[in-house]
């Protein structure tokens, strides 16, 4: 899953895999979802380093294993949860092949804050206010407080309200905007994830053609050098394929699947 996200967000999605015959594992990261939060304010988004969020798969690699899971693994991975699984993959991620949806290899950040965004996270941290909320960004849900039109994730209306509707139902799975420390380490993993040599390992990528959170121009050039890679572009899509309309999601799911029997 993505930050800010949660398991239940994708049911439909684990659905969907289950009924082409796969056992689907997840899990919420350090700091959200309804894993402990990492600092006191719950409505914040941090992790201590990048590498962290590895010791959270080796857990859920560690009870898939003791659960008796089938295998052999296929990796699906939503945004931030790209970045970590691309950083897993590298790592030796015992998996056939990869799914990736607008995975973070590179994040949009504000035309104002581009040339010191970095800079201006590294000094917050030096100053002691690493903990502190990045500017721009809210300190609670913007899923709950912003409306529907022009939003950055999704044109499906329904699916807009559902990730509304799941926030309201379960409140401790709400999380705003991240903390200066996720910034800067979120900078540095997606240049670090850029530079390196894709995996051997067929990998097949969404991206929708209005995305406005991660970068396209990095996803693009990622699958252009990716030797065993395909890059699928969503029409009409925003950041978040598989909240989109029911027609798009079918088309995805049918994609993904395909894919994933050929591994």
């Amino acid at each position: 899953t993505g930050r800010t996200e949660f398991i239940e967000k994708y049911a439909h999605i684990a659905t969907d895999l289950h009924a082409a015959g796969y056992a689907v594992a997840t899990l919420d990261w350090r700091g959200q979802g309804l894993s402990d939060r990492l600092i006191d304010s719950a409505y914040r988004g941090h992790v201590g380093a990048f590498s962290d969020y590895q010791k959270d798969v080796k857990v859920l690699l560690e009870t898939v294993a003791s659960e008796g899971m089938p295998t052999p693994f296929a990796l699906v991975a939503h945004s931030m949860g790209g970045c970590i699984g691309l950083r897993s993959l590298l790592d030796g991620l015992p998996v056939k092949g990869a799914v990736f949806s607008a995975p973070m290899w590179g994040i949009i950040i504000p035309a104002a804050l581009r040339p010191i965004a970095s800079c201006l996270a590294r000094m917050a941290v030096a100053f002691g206010f690493g903990k502190k909320r990045a500017p721009t960004t809210s300190e609670r849900s913007f899923i709950l407080n912003d409306p529907f039109e022009g939003n950055t994730l999704t044109r499906d209306a329904a699916m807009w309200q559902l990730m509304k509707d799941q926030v309201r139902a379960v409140p401790e799975l709400e999380l705003g905007g991240p903390s200066f420390d996720w910034v800067r380490l979120a900078i540095d993993e997606c240049d670090a994830l850029v530079r390196a040599p894709a995996p051997d390992l067929p990998v097949l990528t969404f991206l929708g053609d209005h995305e406005r959170i991660v970068e396209p121009k990095v996803v693009r050039a990622k699958m252009n050098n990716w030797p065993k890679g395909q890059l699928t572009i969503i029409k009409d899509g925003e950041h978040e394929g598989f909240m989109e309309s029911p027609e798009k999601r079918a088309a995805m799911s049918k994609d993904m699947i395909a894919f994933l029997k050929t591994l």
